[in-house]
């Protein structure tokens, strides 16, 4: 379930992961760590059981890459994030070999940055607000089509994977707006900058509706 974090709770220093893709709350990220930058941090959040903001990157790589517009040295090219990211708590941690951690974690509460800064070995903190939580909003009749199909979608991803690998965290909630848009989110190949938008918006309805706009469109009809 998502953080229980009142809107406006302060994080400070809040380690961050740009990544080219979006984490809603209750959905769950897979990641494999090699880069130094991370790997420590990847460590410490495990062990003290600290969570980490994923945001969605405008400009870079998730890999961090010299800036071949400058001389040789120590300059890296530019990178830039959206202001709303999700915490990404980790429940699953292993260490394949040194130097490479595998992680899965789970989406909590959405924040919004108020300043960020680039340590010297490349991490970057922020300093932001929890945002509210999704209200429970019962999906209208009208909209019904919308969370089927999510129900249609899990039963035959789950047929196909087994019960050993569920293609979304339980507990299912197909009566609510939020949910049904962002589980919506999690599985549609759409870019990164549409699922910013959706990711930002406060009213679960209006999300709900985009994501049906969204199907429409991919079905044709």
């Amino acid at each position: 379930m998502t953080d229980p974090l009142a809107a406006g709770v302060a994080l400070e220093s809040l380690p961050l992961f740009p990544l080219n893709t979006v984490l809603f709350p209750d959905g769950t990220l897979s990641l494999q760590i090699f880069e130094v930058r991370y790997l420590d941090l990847i460590g410490k959040c495990f062990k003290n059981g600290t969570p980490f903001g994923v945001v969605s990157l405008v400009q870079g790589r998730e890999v961090r890459q010299r800036d071949t517009a400058q001389p040789t040295g120590d300059a890296f090219a530019n990178e830039v994030f959206a202001d709303v990211g999700t915490l990404a708590h980790i429940v699953e941690f292993a260490t394949p070999h040194a130097g490479l951690m595998v992680i899965r974690c789970n989406g909590g509460a959405r924040f919004r940055i108020r300043e960020r800064r680039q340590l010297k070995h490349g991490l970057w903190v922020a300093d932001a607000n929890t945002l509210a939580a999704d209200l429970p909003s019962p999906v209208p009749e009208d909209l019904l089509p919308i969370a089927q199909g999510l129900a249609h979608v899990v039963e035959q991803q789950e047929q196909q994977a087994g019960l050993s690998a569920p293609l979304l965290n339980q507990p299912y909630r197909f009566d609510d707006c939020g949910w049904v848009a962002n589980r919506w989110c999690d599985v549609l190949a759409i870019p990164a900058a549409t699922k910013q938008g959706l990711l930002q918006l406060d009213s679960p309805l209006l999300r709900l509706e985009l994501v049906g706009d969204l199907l429409a469109k991919m079905s044709g009809s």
